[in-house]
């Protein structure tokens, strides 16, 4: 048996310990938090490079996040600067090493392609980025706003923390006003049965889903997926397909986007037993006609979140989006969460 002295002189050292952490700045962890740091439920405390606007001084931008992992090292890829059609934003990196917390790290932003300019963009809009093998692909958005003359791009690499390293294959996937009734911009690429598939869209009609005929090109039937009829400019974007159990799960972001504090932009939800659909909410209401279960919208601060993307590690499903902080004049910063399920759902986030 262990001496009260033993105790003692342990409670004291806990003590010591504390106190200089907190005197040197280092962040404690709250309880309930995984060996790694991260958050076993709610919503995680982000520290480091996690989106800031300062006019002249700092831009760090982090709308639309997508997160990998290579490792040890977490990456999130966010839409560039906002610049200008002669020399646009490219996709930014930041990265943080062993936790999802941070402390994140701006590395800074990815070469923009010539053949991008065509399309007018002053920045590149909405990464998403997949590992196949040992090579990362990175899949972005390129137009100008409010138009669907647009374009998803494709590039590789390797070493996806190095921005220099990243090696453009040009166009995957385009749409052109009075050709293409859909926008190519959003893009979700993810594997299913057996295939690769590419989701995307914003308003216009929908949400579109087609396969993949290798990394860089597509092919076959466009399926429909989700729409919003009857609200006024069809207001559905940024598709995200999971797999979890018998169902696959597609979330959108739906309403405004891009105004700070004026944002109304929301995260919902549908189910399908099948990859191409029809996807259904809660309700039963299916996605094509308008259904759709809200699970996160405007918290506290956190104003219009959205852009989302998902990471699933081991058991623990994490949701990231970007958000307007409305202590901070709507400056976009990020967000990670557990995504928490209940009878097959994602829980309503509170």
């Amino acid at each position: 048996m262990k001496s009260k002295k033993l105790y003692a002189g342990v409670g004291i050292l806990v003590v010591v310990v504390v106190v200089s952490a907190v005197m040197l700045g280092f962040p404690l962890r709250d309880e309930g938090k995984t060996d790694n740091g991260n958050l076993d439920k709610g919503e995680l405390t982000m520290f480091g490079d996690i989106g800031d606007y300062i006019q002249d001084e700092v831009d760090d931008p982090a709308h639309d996040p997508a997160i990998i992992k290579d490792q040890n090292t977490y990456y999130v890829f966010s839409t560039g600067k906002l610049q200008n059609q002669e020399d646009p934003g490219g996709i930014y990196i930041r990265k943080s090493e062993g936790t999802l917390e941070g402390e994140w790290e701006a590395i800074g932003e990815i070469p923009v392609p010539d053949w991008i300019k065509e399309y007018g963009p002053n920045h590149l809009w909405a990464p998403q980025v997949v590992k196949r093998e040992d090579e990362y692909y990175l899949y972005y958005a390129t137009s100008s706003f409010g138009s669907n003359n647009s374009a998803i791009g494709a590039a590789s690499s390797k070493t996806p923390g190095d921005p220099e390293s990243w090696i453009d294959h040009g166009p995957v996937l385009t749409s052109q006003q009075g050709s293409e009734d859909y926008n190519a911009i959003d893009p979700h690429v993810f594997e299913a049965d057996d295939s690769w598939w590419i989701a995307f869209g914003s308003h216009f009609s929908g949400i579109k889903l087609q396969k993949m005929a290798s990394q860089t090109e597509v092919e076959g039937e466009i399926y429909t997926l989700a729409n919003r009829p009857g609200v006024a400019h069809n207001p559905i974007e940024a598709p995200t397909i999971i797999e979890k159990g018998n169902y696959f799960y597609l979330f959108t972001s739906w309403d405004q986007c891009c105004n700070g504090t004026d944002s109304t932009y929301k995260i919902a939800v549908g189910r399908s037993e099948s990859v191409t659909g029809p996807y259904v909410d809660k309700d039963g209401v299916p996605l094509e006609e308008g259904g759709g279960t809200v699970i996160l919208s405007t918290k506290g601060d956190q104003i219009g979140p959205g852009g989302q993307d998902i990471l699933q590690e081991g058991e623990i499903d994490y949701l990231i989006y970007h958000y307007y902080d409305g202590d901070a004049d709507g400056v976009i910063r990020m967000q990670i969460r557990t995504l928490d399920w209940q009878e097959d759902w994602p829980k309503q986030i509170n």
